[in-house]
């Protein structure tokens, strides 16, 4: 349950906040002035303070100051009916998260309340690296066992240690988020706020004035000043999230920033400084962005200190178990049961999927699992449909299945001569007895090393000129697959990773109803 605080000497604004964050989530605690809140805040640990600027005793900014020094990472949103004064912006310079103006926009205010709860807890939250999935004991993790990301494990050390640069790569959904804020959660700089910024999300002409701040009369619609994400963030860490898409205009005050610390608002000439680490993520090749000259060679070389390459979840496939238990787990307390278990179907169904989405696409396909599933059990029903049933990518065969035979060579060729090869082994001469040493010796285990198998059937198809390998292999597989079904063409399609109606187009173009017996 988030803890939320409200500062305020008028009894009138307490009753409000009561019943507007009235729920079970959230345990409204009210104080009178900054003396009472500075004395109940080490007793109640609250998440969010509301606090007003002018009241009796001590005043908002003085308790606010007192505030930052005991625990900077404690979001304040200060409120006042004076927004367009100084007092209010000497509060964004002390550190608020925000601040409202009497009297409450109701939406935006329970808009930047969401925001700021989410932003404290991502702030107390340590993320662990390679944590235990046996051990309850923690909320977020970095789970893997493979080389890769041992090799992250490492780095983030590393880079916990020192106030360096890092730039964090990887495609979409790798968790480039998670690893700054591991390095954040074990660094120097844990007490101190820590800030994540989408370059994507922001629009071009925002998006200076979002990090920088700005002046009043900047802009079309600065009504006052601004203070920006730097400036907040001093002495924090901040998180410059797909800075691939960041304008180069922008890029200029950033590389100033990371030389010497200072930089001016939107429409100023005052000079800020400030003490602020930068980790920076893209899913974008920036060697090539410089190239293009869509990105600065100087910015680049500033924010590449130290690199965090993370491996997308198709190269690391062995963590998968590990990350199904971990999500598992984490959905079964966040649902006050204990987590759901698997058939092993499921877990081979997964382990074979190309994940597109990375990490990100299976904790989705996980939680949509464990809503679905009407048991204690998720069966791969309960998977999305592109899942249990492998696409041609998957089954490492994506020549197969691409629809209406267009990509396939006309004439049925003979499967006979395939369907031996496939028995010997795929050698010339080849014994079928040796098949299962064969493959041994390939790698391909239970589930086929399709390389290795590749490699064969082309050494097979070079003695056999007179054989069309691909649609050769193509109608045998869709034979085999009969076979294997027992002639049931939707188990058959879902085994080949190909809808039924494109079965029905195989069998027909191939001539396989002359040989086998299909329904």
């Amino acid at each position: 349950m988030d803890k939320l605080l409200i500062i305020d000497d008028e009894a009138d604004i307490q009753r409000s906040f009561r019943r507007l964050f009235a729920s079970p989530d959230v345990d409204v605690l009210t104080a009178s002035s900054g003396e009472e809140a500075l004395e109940m805040i080490p007793r109640v640990r609250p998440d969010l303070v509301l606090m007003d600027v002018r009241m009796g005793g001590m005043s908002g900014l003085e308790t606010l100051r007192r505030l930052r020094e005991s625990d900077a990472r404690l979001p304040v949103i200060m409120m006042t009916a004076y927004g367009t004064t100084q007092t209010a912006i000497e509060a964004m310079k002390l550190g608020a998260f925000d601040y409202l103006l009497k009297p409450f926009d109701v939406p935006k205010l329970k808009e930047l309340v969401a925001g700021a709860l989410r932003a404290a807890r991502q702030m107390k939250a340590v993320v662990t690296v390679h944590p235990m999935v046996e051990s309850d004991d923690y909320e977020l993790g970095i789970v893997g066992k493979s080389s890769a990301m041992q090799t992250v494990f490492k780095l983030i050390g590393q880079l916990a240690s020192s106030d360096a640069t890092a730039l964090i790569t990887g495609e979409s959904g790798t968790g480039k988020e998670l690893v700054a804020r591991a390095i954040y959660s074990h660094s120097g700089r844990a007490r101190q706020p820590f800030v994540a910024i989408n370059c994507a999300a922001i629009p071009e002409g925002l998006l200076e004035s979002e990090l920088f701040g700005h002046e009043k009369g900047a802009f079309t619609g600065a009504a006052q000043q601004r203070i920006g994400k730097f400036e907040q963030c001093n002495r924090g860490t901040i998180f410059l999230d797909e800075i691939g898409d960041m304008p180069l205009s922008t890029q200029t005050k950033i590389l100033r920033v990371l030389q010497n610390g200072t930089f001016e608002r939107v429409g100023g000439n005052e000079t800020v400084k400030v003490d602020v680490r930068v980790i920076a993520a893209t899913n974008k090749p920036l060697e090539q962005a410089v190239a293009a000259r869509a990105f600065r060679e100087d910015l680049f070389y500033r924010l590449n200190v130290v690199r965090v390459p993370l491996p997308p979840l198709r190269e690391r496939r062995e963590d998968i178990p590990l990350l199904v238990e971990y999500f598992l787990r984490r959905f079964g307390r966040e649902a006050g049961r204990p987590p759901k278990a698997l058939v092993p179907d499921v877990l081979r169904s997964l382990e074979a999927h190309h994940w597109p989405g990375n990490v990100r696409e299976l904790e989705n396909a996980i939680r949509r699992a464990s809503v679905v599933a009407t048991g204690d059990t998720i069966l791969t029903r309960d998977l999305p449909p592109e899942i249990a049933c492998p696409t041609p990518v998957d089954l490492g065969v994506s020549a197969l299945g691409s629809g209406g035979g267009s990509g396939v060579g006309g004439g049925q060729p003979s499967g006979g001569m395939v369907g031996g090869a496939l028995a010997a082994g795929l050698v010339p001469g080849g014994d079928p007895s040796k098949l299962g040493r064969d493959r041994e010796r390939a790698g391909l285990g239970v589930e086929p090393d399709v390389a290795s198998l590749a490699q064969m059937l082309f050494r097979w198809a070079r003695t056999q000129s007179e054989v069309r390998l691909l649609p050769a292999v193509e109608r045998e597989l869709v034979i085999e697959a009969l076979k294997e079904t027992h002639g049931n063409q939707v188990q058959a399609a879902r085994l080949l990773g190909i809808t039924r109606a494109t079965l029905r187009k195989r069998i027909d173009k191939f001539g396989i109803r002359r040989e086998l017996s299909v329904t």
